[in-house]
């Protein structure tokens, strides 16, 4: 058998998993680390957040943890078996191995089992599907290393089987696939034939459900593929995407935005024609109010507001900023820039900094113009005089345009 050695295994090894780890042998509990972890680790990568399984039951978990003294999180994930322990300022995730007894397409009914293979079976994808115990062997029982290695991602056992248990596993495949995959097309026929006898499934998945995993599909690799895939599989209508998408302009967008780390919302928007696009994807995946604004402004800017011909390329996008009087303008003409492919203009403007109007009504006061009204018009007119400028001019110039008037 395989056994990891890495820095990064070593790494994991704090004084809150050593002390869990001695508990649970200490009951001849077994405890292994389990799923996107093990993945991460024979990567090579450092895994952001870390679960475990293990033999024990959480009424087991539960009374060996409080004799010891160890505080336990109380987060409602005991009816699925998980407990939570807090050691050494450190949270542990310590699930039950457990077996789906039914599933309706959505969630699962489980009962616990300490069969480790069982427990493998009922995971999405081989990658997925690994153990690793904390001396680091590698359980591996459907050769998930071996599709790791091969940059492979398949499903467990049947495919059909597992997107049935739960539909959004559908979405996972593309996301792993982005992240995985090396090159795109690289799918099992099986696979995509079931992906696609099944899409209709996704329409019981809830929106937010749906979101979280689009948005990792979205700025993963292959995105381009992924999402034209998505139409050539009857999926786009079950997820809040347009019947018909604009799939030229999405080409074309998500090869402009690959070194330019765009917003999610940024990439999705190629595909959408007209406002109603937006306002439809909100209805099925009730996205964040910033995330429906930016998607409106991209749809509504993206042809007119470009590049201004001549020195200054920039000019069109600074008169905006200027003008507008909403807040964040400039994060979202950043988007459109990337949007548009711009990367030389997108740093440039991220550099630029908003300059203040020079001029102020009590300036005009000591300058003898008394009524209301005319420091107004006043104002305004030297507004326009500095946007002519570039906002170059300085108090002095503005005010002697002044006296000319």
């Amino acid at each position: 058998a395989m056994r990891l050695q890495a820095p990064q295994f070593q790494a994991l090894f704090t004084p809150g998993l050593r002390s869990v780890a001695e508990l649970f042998e200490k009951k001849n509990y077994e405890l292994r680390i389990a799923g996107g972890a093990v993945r991460d680790l024979l990567s090579g990568v450092t895994p952001q957040d870390i679960d475990f399984a293990t033999t024990a039951t959480p009424a087991e978990m539960k009374e060996m943890f409080t004799a010891a003294g160890v505080r336990l999180i109380n987060n409602k994930g005991e009816k699925h078996g998980t407990i939570t322990a807090r050691l050494h300022e450190q949270n542990f995730e310590i699930t039950t191995l457990r077996i789906d007894v039914v599933t309706d397409g959505r969630h699962a009914e489980v009962e616990f089992t300490t069969d480790w293979h069982k427990d493998a079976e009922r995971r999405d994808l081989t990658v997925n599907s690994m153990f690793l115990g904390l001396d680091g062997t590698l359980y591996d029982f459907f050769n998930g290393y071996e599709d790791l290695k091969n940059k492979k991602i398949r499903f467990v056992g049947k495919a059909a089987e597992r997107i049935q248990e739960d539909y959004l596993r559908i979405l996972r495949y593309f996301r792993f696939y982005g992240r995985i995959a090396e090159k795109p097309g690289d799918h099992e026929p099986i696979t995509l034939q079931a992906i696609k006898e099944n899409a209709k499934g996704l329409a019981g998945i809830s929106g937010e459900r749906i979101w979280v995993e689009l948005k990792k599909i979205l700025l993963g690799n292959h995105v381009n593929h992924l999402v034209q895939l998505m139409y050539e599989l009857d999926i786009a209508q079950y997820i809040g995407l347009p019947l018909d998408g604009n799939l030229e302009e999405f080409a074309r967008v998500s090869k402009n935005i690959q070194n330019l780390s765009p917003k999610p919302m940024t990439v999705l928007t190629a595909l959408f024609k007209g406002k109603d696009d937006v306002t439809n994807l909100d209805l099925r995946l009730k996205i964040s109010k910033e995330e429906k604004n930016l998607g409106l402004f991209l749809v509504k800017h993206r042809q007119e507001l470009t590049k201004g011909p001549g020195p200054e390329p920039l000019r069109p996008y600074q008169d905006f900023l200027m003008d507008s009087r909403e807040a964040n303008t400039n994060s979202k003409i950043f988007e459109l820039l990337k949007y548009q492919g711009e990367e030389q203009l997108l740093k440039e403007m991220q550099e630029w900094t908003v300059p203040s109007f020079p001029v102020s009504g009590h300036d005009l006061r000591k300058m003898g113009v008394s009524s209301g009204k005319e420091i107004g018009t006043a104002l305004q007119q030297l507004r326009d005089e500095w946007k002519k400028s570039g906002y170059h001019m300085d108090k002095e110039e503005l005010l002697s345009c002044l006296k000319k008037v």
